[in-house]
């Protein structure tokens, strides 16, 4: 029974706190309300049994739990309207009764008015049900640092009024690719080696999958997550990072990778040819052999005209000297102003070993060990400058 109530938080608390939200219109009421419930489920359904329709359940007791507490509070007189809402029965609420506002809250906690560490924290625990301690732990900084900024975040959306729904048609395009921005970044963090993180974002990206199955940039990220995750096993050996041209491929999640085709199909079909989806379409090619360097450079300089990103542009060179232009690559990377970027420098070692200046190589790499974060990534280079020194 422990296990299907786990199962059920992760399923349903993105669903049932932001049913809440939208109900009661204050996140801090709606998030004791669905833990006094989640809590009241975990010391009944042991004894009588999981629900039917668990989901409705939940929504239903935390309901009647937030409608007491303002009962019991009657200074909260801006909250009266819900006094008079007939008390529900736990049994009665039916599934199609349940609106779905996951979306509505998404849009919320990307709201352009906070800043992206809140709207990475907030979306975590509001749609994620991860605890402060988890948040601040995945982000490596302290407890009461992430509180503090979840605790500032809720209080600018309720003093600046910030609105609870899916923005206009015309906003639309530049709130979607906050939220989409957002999910990434959360994959990013996991990605090099915080599984936990990345699981989460994938979790977050079928979700907007469902919710807006007719945006190709979701689809897109869906893809792009999906297919780079599928590595995940393969990308780590005794504790260093291994090159994916190094990696074992039965060590490769080949459904995740089919799931990953699909997604991109599917934003293709949509006629997407934004940014998520080019870089979908890179992935996708990185895992098929042999790999076709030649169109992986194009797909990274149609990214690069779309973005103006120099971490493409980065790409874009690694896939050039694959293709064998290693000079060209060279000289790409030497013109991109990314002297704090540990990859830069590890590329460019990369790039003057393989033309044999050996000591200029060597003097990347250690700039490139001093700028790196991951222990799994210093080792890596560490073993490169051996190897050179070797």
């Amino acid at each position: 029974m422990v296990a299907t109530l786990e199962q059920v938080f992760r399923d349903e608390w993105g669903r049932v706190l932001a049913g809440l939200i939208g109900f009661l219109g204050d996140f801090d009421l709606a998030e004791e309300a669905a833990q006094e419930a989640f809590a009241i489920a975990a010391e009944r359904w042991p004894r009588a049994g999981t629900p039917a329709n668990p989901r409705a359940w939940l929504v239903t007791t935390a309901r009647n739990r937030a409608i007491d507490r303002l009962r019991r509070d009657r200074t909260l007189a801006a909250k009266t309207r819900l006094l008079d809402v007939q008390e529900p029965v736990e049994d009665e609420m039916e599934e199609t009764t349940i609106p779905d506002e996951r979306l509505e809250l998404l849009f919320t906690c990307c709201h352009p008015a906070l800043a992206l560490d809140a709207q990475v924290a907030l979306t975590l625990q509001t749609l994620g049900g991860l605890r402060t301690e988890e948040i601040a732990r995945a982000f490596l900084v302290p407890h009461e640092t992430m509180s503090k900024r979840l605790v500032r975040a809720k209080r600018k959306i309720k003093a600046a009024g910030i609105p609870f729904r899916v923005p206009p048609p015309h906003l639309l395009p530049d709130r979607l690719a906050a939220v989409v921005a957002v999910v990434y970044l959360i994959f990013n963090e996991g990605y090099g080696g915080r599984g936990e993180l990345a699981a989460e974002a994938i979790r977050l990206g079928r979700v907007l999958a469902e919710l807006m199955p007719d945006e190709p940039e979701v689809h897109g990220l869906l893809s792009l997550m999906l297919t780079n995750d599928a590595r995940r096993a393969a990308r780590f050996a005794d504790g260093e990072v291994v090159l994916l041209r190094d990696q074992d491929r039965s060590l490769w999640d080949l459904d995740q990778i089919a799931a990953g085709r699909a997604a991109l199909d599917r934003a293709l079909a949509l006629g997407g040819r934004g940014p998520y989806v080019l870089q979908a379409a890179i992935a996708v090619l990185h895992v098929e052999e042999p790999q076709d360097w030649a169109r992986l450079a194009a797909l990274y300089g149609e990214l690069a005209r779309l973005t103006a990103s120099p971490v493409v542009e980065l790409n874009r060179a690694a896939a050039l000297a694959e293709a064998g232009e290693v000079e060209s690559a060279l000289a790409l990377v030497e013109s991109l102003d990314l002297d704090r970027y540990h990859y830069l420098h590890s590329t460019r070692a990369e790039l003057l070993r393989r033309l044999e200046r050996t000591d200029d190589a060597r003097a990347a790499y250690r700039r490139a060990v001093e700028l790196v974060h991951s222990d799994a990534e210093r080792r890596f280079l560490e073993r490169r400058l051996e190897e050179l020194d070797g």
